[in-house]
């Protein structure tokens, strides 16, 4: 299963039926876990841990030191759960000692061609990553996000769960949970309303989000009044909660 070209250091730990392309390099701090398999030309470096059913295709470049002038060669990770898709020419770098120290992406995501995501990252469940989209360092992306080819974000941002960005978004501060999102700088656009309809949301549940929506951007309330609408209208309608608790969690402010 293993390509008589890559070079696997002997202290990497392989699962079963892993599979390695011609040239790949595989570093002696590796974990891989099994049934994933590894394309050509892919370098996997660093204290980094692969879990099952992954694909990862030829060109990626996985562990390797962040792109941060602070690190000094410390232990840090980069840890990849299960059943995720990552293609041609992504990036994913370790963490550093100044947050976590380990950049992290869970499971069943679908990451597309030369994607990077940075050091300190924290990537959630299902969440789909277009081509070029760009994480800067200590961003975290909530389950379910989708960010549109080319889209960046800002060091330390927060993607909620269920977002949707287009093309060429740039985001500079956090983006609350269920919304859309455009442009240079990232504005608001409504509610993401035919992903949250394939994930089983009901029409109660998006008329309750859409109403919420119009409490944070269309109400003229400031953003603690707004809030604690919000607040209140979370003990009879619980999808909403969600936005109470991000807003809670905001360092950056959220676009608006």
């Amino acid at each position: 299963m293993i390509h008589a070209t890559a070079l696997v250091d002997p202290a990497a730990r392989l699962g079963s039926n892993v599979r390695i392309g011609a040239y790949s390099i595989i570093g002696p701090h590796v974990e891989i876990g099994d049934n994933t398999e590894i394309g050509p030309h892919v370098v996997i470096q660093g204290h980094s841990r692969i879990g099952r059913d992954n694909r990862i295709f030829q060109f990626c470049s996985l562990g390797e030191v962040p792109q941060d002038k602070k690190y000094a060669g410390e232990p840090t990770r980069l840890e990849i759960g299960d059943r995720n898709t990552i293609r041609e020419f992504c990036t994913f770098n370790l963490g550093t000692a100044q947050d976590k120290g380990v950049t992290r992406i869970g499971d069943d995501n679908w990451i597309m061609a030369y994607v990077h995501i940075a050091h300190d990252c924290q990537v959630g469940n299902k969440c789909t990553f277009a081509n070029n989209a760009s994480l800067a360092g200590h961003v975290t992306v909530d389950d379910w996000a989708i960010l549109g080819g080319f889209t960046g974000v800002h060091q330390f941002c927060r993607i909620g769960a269920h977002v949707m960005t287009a093309v060429s978004t740039v985001i500079l501060q956090d983006v609350p949970p269920y919304l859309m999102a455009a442009g240079n700088t990232a504005q608001p656009y409504g509610i993401n309303v035919e992903g949250l309809k394939r994930r089983g949301f009901s029409a109660d549940a998006l008329l309750s989000l859409k109403r919420a929506y119009r409490t944070l951007y269309k109400s003229g309330l400031r953003l603690e009044e707004a809030r604690a609408k919000l607040v209140e209208a979370a003990q009879t309608q619980p999808e909403i909660q969600l936005f109470v608790d991000f807003l809670d969690l905001s360092r950056r402010g959220i676009i608006r």
